[in-house]
């Protein structure tokens, strides 16, 4: 995505956020990281993106021992199709393992946490194809709109943001597959891709096998996702939908929000009245002085 420069913008740090959105947060996640016998903030963050069922995850861990499932979010919008991203402009969601780069506390969709694609991997098989320009910056973010990104929604995107300002960025792994490898069902590839990606999707199948299975919603949870999905008013806003990239439809965000225990339930609000912000900031928190300048990301 590229920069959108901006002047006189009030700025706001990685520590700024997290006071700001850190209690609500911390109201939200301390519940079920007691639950699963962990403490707040987790010591180890894996965010796991599913392409094909649209959905985040998130699981949490100690210094040892193996993670456990924390709650979904599900992702509101995302362009592309199956497939890893291979070049600049392809609109492609990336498909490998990585770290998360940096926070950005000032993004055009409210917050965002900064993927860091390309990984050696992705540069090495770009290397090889002649392909120059693989792409970048690429994040998960708030707001209900994407061009390469994962679009969480607001809530969902400060719950990610502090989590991982408050664990060390260098504690959070991305693992970003076309679809559930655990599942027996799986999905379908589409037939032209890259003779790599046999090795890719082996890497990430790998990983996944490290983490149990999410925790399906019950009947109840299917019922207040519904709830918290008419309050978002979708679908009652014409405009806001024909700014969304691949918005889903009322019954598959419906059914996507079921995934997440009502604690992790993202409102999924839309994007129009949190856009804007400026500049990416790593974290921890940051003590240099924030910089000017508009961020799509």
């Amino acid at each position: 995505m590229a920069a959108v420069v901006a002047q006189d913008v009030p700025l706001k740090t990685v520590e700024d956020r997290v006071a700001e959105y850190g209690d609500a947060v911390r109201e939200r996640l301390e519940p079920p990281l007691r639950a699963a016998g962990l403490p707040y903030p987790p010591e180890r963050v894996t965010l796991v993106g599913l392409k094909q069922e649209r959905v985040v995850q998130v699981y949490a861990g100690g210094a040892e021992g193996e993670s456990r499932f924390l709650c979904a979010y599900p992702v509101l919008a995302a362009s592309g199709t199956l497939g890893p991203k291979l070049r600049e402009g392809d609109r492609q969601v990336p498909e490998g393992v990585y770290p998360i780069r940096e926070l950005n506390p000032n993004s055009l969709y409210h917050l965002s946490l900064w993927i860091g694609y390309p990984n050696e991997f992705d540069l090495v098989h770009a290397a090889e194809e002649g392909r120059t320009e693989p792409g970048g910056e690429i994040m998960i973010h708030g707001g209900a709109e994407s061009r390469g990104c994962l679009a969480v929604g607001d809530l969902a995107a400060e719950d990610l943001f502090v989590l991982a300002a408050l664990a060390g960025i260098d504690k959070v792994t991305v693992i970003l597959a076309p679809f559930d490898f655990r599942d027996e069902q799986g999905g379908t590839l589409p037939n032209e891709l890259p003779p790599w990606t046999a090795e890719l999707y082996a890497r990430i199948k790998a990983e996944l096998a490290k983490l149990p299975p999410a925790v399906t919603a019950s009947p109840r949870d299917e019922l207040t996702s519904r709830a918290a999905h008419r309050e978002s008013g979708d679908g009652e806003n014409a405009t806001a939908a024909a700014h969304t990239t691949e918005n889903l439809s009322a019954r598959r965000r419906a059914s996507a929000l079921s995934v997440a225990p009502p604690v992790c339930r993202d409102r999924a609000r839309d994007a129009r009245d949190r856009c804007g912000g400026t500049g990416l900031y790593r974290a921890r928190f940051p003590e240099t002085t924030p910089r000017r300048g508009r961020s799509l990301g």
